[in-house]
């Protein structure tokens, strides 16, 4: 029988034993651990400092109490949402263990988070993007088919890394990608695309390859795969070039890739086909986008939304 500690148990008690549990059987991070950790400490150091309760002690009104001390704090709803879900997970440990009755986190619904819109790049900014590659740099020919696949296409930038020689299939406009959990989708490729990486192939082909590289598209300068943060760095410096002031990344191009397609009427579920999305809420978050995008428009240009 499991002796009974639960009226006694202590703040450092609990959650030692808390972190034990998710170390030993969830297998988590010691990042993720010490994120727990500092969740269930700030709940620990606001409950100390007012009411002097044990863990066992802890109300759903001190709970509430102490979430609305984060918002007055200034902490934003994503961050408070964090916090909160790292003391539910604690408290249903407890409840798991017998050691509470009750789990006070129970009734405590999530603050509400508002959809962040991503970074979306225009037509002329793809373009100004483009013209900013030097083609006569030995790398040039190379960035320019990445960027006009990842437009294209709409891949993920480590799909783009792990994109191999033998997934182009230029005959019939595709690309056969390995997303995430491993499943395979063949997505459309476009003629400027196709183009780009004909030409970059010739430059390819005179790098000293590796041998666990020769199936590689594309390569860096010692014949190696790109990894995702080089193919970061590229697009920060050519976005810097072009004198584009968005923070942008590879993943830019995928939400320009879904937004553009939206707006031009493409099909919903044809698109979450293309990204590989799970589950088709993910992808609606661009018809969001393709709202708000529609909002600024009528606001600019319709004579009865214009400021006086």
């Amino acid at each position: 029988m499991k002796p009974d500690h639960s009226s006694t148990i202590t703040w450092a008690e609990a959650i030692d034993d808390f972190l034990a549990y998710l170390r030993l059987e969830k297998s988590l991070s010691p990042k993720t651990l010490i994120a727990y950790q500092s969740d269930v400490e700030k709940l620990h150091q606001f409950v100390d400092s007012r009411f002097l309760a044990l863990p066992t002690e802890v109300t759903q009104q001190q709970i509430e109490q102490f979430l609305n001390q984060l918002f007055e704090g200034g902490i934003n709803e994503r961050s408070q949402a964090r916090i909160l879900s790292g003391i539910k997970a604690f408290f249903k440990y407890l409840l798991w263990e017998e050691i509470i009755a009750v789990n006070p986190t129970q009734s405590i619904g999530n603050p509400k988070l508002g959809k962040k819109l991503p970074t979306v790049l225009s037509v002329p900014e793809v373009e100004m993007l483009m013209a900013a590659i030097d083609l006569s740099q030995p790398e040039g020919h190379r960035n320019k088919a990445m960027i006009e696949t990842l437009y294209s296409s709409g891949l993920r930038v480590s799909e783009l890394v792990n994109l191999h020689l033998t997934d182009l299939f230029f005959e019939k406009g595709f690309l056969r990608i390995i997303g995430k959990g491993n499943k395979e989708r063949l997505v459309p490729i476009g003629e400027r695309a196709m183009a780009a990486i004909q030409q970059y192939l010739p430059d390819r082909q005179k790098l000293p390859a590796h041998k666990e590289a020769e199936n590689y598209v594309f390569l860096n300068r010692r014949g190696r795969p790109l990894t995702t943060v080089m193919v970061f760095l590229i697009v920060k410096n050519l976005a810097k070039i072009a004198g584009i002031n968005k923070n942008i990344s590879p993943h830019t191009f995928r939400h320009t890739f879904a937004t553009h397609l939206i707006e031009g009427g493409a099909d919903l579920r044809a698109v979450q086909e293309m990204l590989g999305h799970e589950d088709i809420t993910t992808t609606e978050l661009y018809t969001h986008l393709d709202r708000h995008f529609l909002r600024q428009t009528i606001q600019l240009y319709h004579p009865r939304y214009k400021h006086s």
